[in-house]
């Protein structure tokens, strides 16, 4: 038996849900703030399986989803210059604030490439070095480590045809945020496993120090998200608050200390726009003065587009968990994955994707 199906163990799944059910004689909120634990719960039938008292939220963890319309719209002004643009798949499709997108910008004769990393933007650019290559950086503390690493290459080997588009965002300042908003209310939070094998347990400490909300650092799998659940039930019912790494197998408590220096290394942290949650302080990352010259915005300095958001959009409001993808008005009428409005109906990883793969 393989270990991923150990931890799907059908009899232990039942133990674990029949103690949650034991324990759910009140109310209980719980959010997930990773893409991939959105994913999980409903592919797993977890969300279904859980008694009617406990309630589901997907948080701000997809990072295609959090992209402002103001950071869609400068990609979408840089597809008008003569560059290459070098993205993941997810943000071809999402739309900036008057329904563009880069797959349509793409369609208009903009050159677009998709790629699996950083690193493969970078091999662009060394095999054509009379064409500048732009590489649109997304997601959070899992991904910047190695767009960082590669502009450490791109620095040693002195490339002047490459550039990035930094456009990261950080998990915990998203999640104070969220915490000091007095119309979100959370009795826990399922933390993203993935950021945490980068970061570590200290991050999150606030969560339960400050803003007395119990949190578990939870793995993937069904039996990582059950026993995570039960954690934050008998935190809840013990009136206690504590941080929890429960995927011990994946995360370390000190998290990666060599990721973390190359990231603090050609980064720094600067307030960013986040969809959904606004500006919040020191959630972003721009490059050091050593890197500059990579900075996308530097070179090109793109002309800023409207940035209105789409209308009658919701992304916003369901990233922040206030409310559920189908409460949209645009949810699986207007909006569909084939035909997206806003960015959370894109992304595999986007709640309201998820919820009209497995609900409908």
């Amino acid at each position: 038996m393989s270990l991923s199906n150990e931890f799907r163990d059908p009899d232990l799944c039942r133990n674990l849900l029949e103690q949650i059910q034991h324990l759910a004689d009140t109310p209980f909120r719980f959010m997930e703030v990773c893409g991939t634990h959105t994913v999980s719960i409903f592919q797993s039938g977890i969300k279904s399986l859980l008694p009617e008292n406990i309630s589901h939220l997907s948080g701000p963890g997809c990072p295609v989803c959090v992209t402002h319309d103001s950071e869609v719209n400068t990609f979408l002004a840089l597809a008008k210059e003569d560059v290459l643009l070098v993205t993941f798949g997810d943000l071809m499709r999402v739309p900036g604030s008057r329904g563009k997108t880069l797959k349509a910008a793409q369609a208009d004769g903009a050159r677009v490439n998709v790629v699996y990393s950083a690193f493969d933007a970078l091999q662009l650019a060394l095999a054509n070095p009379s064409q500048n290559v732009v590489f649109l950086a997304v997601g959070f503390e899992t991904t910047a480590p190695t767009v960082a690493a590669t502009l450490k290459v791109a620095a040693q080997q002195q490339v002047d045809n490459f550039f990035v588009l930094p456009m990261h965002k950080l998990v915990p300042p998203a999640l104070q945020a969220l915490a000091s908003d007095p119309e979100i209310r959370v009795d826990g939070l399922l933390l993203p496993g993935h950021v945490s094998t980068i970061i570590g347990l200290e991050p999150y400490m606030f969560l339960a120090g400050d803003y007395n909300i119990p949190a578990v650092i939870s793995g993937f799998e069904p039996l990582d998200i059950l026993q995570s659940i039960l954690i934050l039930l008998r935190m809840h019912k013990e009136k206690s608050s504590a941080v929890i790494n429960n995927y011990k197998r994946a995360v370390a408590d000190q998290g990666n200390p060599r990721a973390m220096e190359v990231m603090q290394e050609v980064f720094k942290p600067v307030n960013t726009a986040w969809r959904g949650l606004g500006d919040i302080p020191a959630s972003g990352l721009s490059l050091r003065e050593k890197y500059q010259n990579f900075d996308a915005r530097e070179k090109f300095n793109p002309a800023p587009l409207h940035t209105e958001s789409n209308p009658g959009c919701k992304c916003g409001q369901v990233l922040k968990g206030k409310i559920l993808p189908p409460q949209c008005p645009l949810f699986a009428s207007v909006c569909t994955p084939a035909e997206p409005v806003g960015p959370c109906m894109v992304s595999t990883e986007g709640s309201c994707a998820a919820f009209f793969k497995y609900s409908l």
